[in-house]
């Protein structure tokens, strides 16, 4: 293919997720409102007296879970439209292969998520309450802030667990290599601290509670591009027999 047939075909591409996002949309906007009345159930919200600082806070709220919610059900689509977009330079194996990438893509950004939501996000929530006691500070929540707070936990968490899955597909796509990932292992580690400190309150707990499974991931995409690698290896030396 050409450099115009390329940007034709990935234009194409572009316009069927933004389709299929739109159609996702109109679904969270109906289960926005559901979804937010869950969230403000939770145990740890339970404690919290919400309050709106703003007239549109309800109203960007409801829009920003909207969004979230449609990100969610739209990203098996954005992970197709790209295994097809770059399928035609692959081997059929390789198509086989790396299509089945896409539910677990999708089943490890939700374990992401239930990580981050689930034990991490209910810790910070009990710490900053019970700092906030001794410090004799009455916290009075924004709907705005306790929302922005929540996505800031959770998001980044499930695209982090996509760390694995991605290494996978670049070791089958030759461009990544277990050793290379072992090399860089001091540098890799450095910038998850980063990451880790970026996304928690500074507190060692929980700062340690976000780090130790960022480092874990780490360590599994390394086992993950062996294997990937030793089936590329493979077929590269039965390609060379034939």
């Amino acid at each position: 293919m050409t450099i115009h047939e390329h940007i034709s075909e990935l234009r194409k591409r572009l316009l069927v997720v933004v389709v299929f996002f739109f159609l996702a949309m109109i679904a969270g906007l109906l289960l926005a409102e559901p979804v937010i009345h869950y969230l403000q159930h939770a145990d740890e919200a339970q404690e919290l007296t919400m309050n709106a600082f703003r007239v549109t806070d309800p109203l960007k709220i409801y829009f920003q879970m909207a969004f979230v919610i449609a990100f969610i059900l739209t990203s098996p689509m954005i992970l197709y439209q790209l295994w097809a977009f770059i399928s035609p330079g692959l081997l059929e194996k390789e198509r086989k292969v790396t299509l089945s990438y896409i539910p677990v893509s999708l089943l490890l950004f939700l374990a992401g998520l239930s990580f981050s939501y689930f034990i991490l996000f209910p810790y910070i929530i009990h710490f900053m309450m019970r700092l906030s006691g001794d410090l004799n500070i009455e916290q009075v929540i924004g709907i705005n802030e306790y929302f922005q707070f929540l996505f800031q936990i959770t998001i980044p968490f499930g695209i982090l667990f996509q760390l694995p899955i991605v290494v996978l597909f670049l070791t089958r796509l030759g461009i990544v290599t277990p050793m290379f990932l072992s090399q860089i292992r001091r540098y890799a580690y450095f910038v998850l601290l980063v990451i880790a400190a970026l996304i928690t309150p500074p507190d060692v707990i929980s700062h340690l509670m976000v780090t130790v499974p960022l480092l874990v991931l780490y360590e599994v995409s390394i086992w993950v591009s062996k294997i990937g690698y030793k089936k590329v290896l493979k077929a590269e030396i039965e390609a060379a027999n034939r």
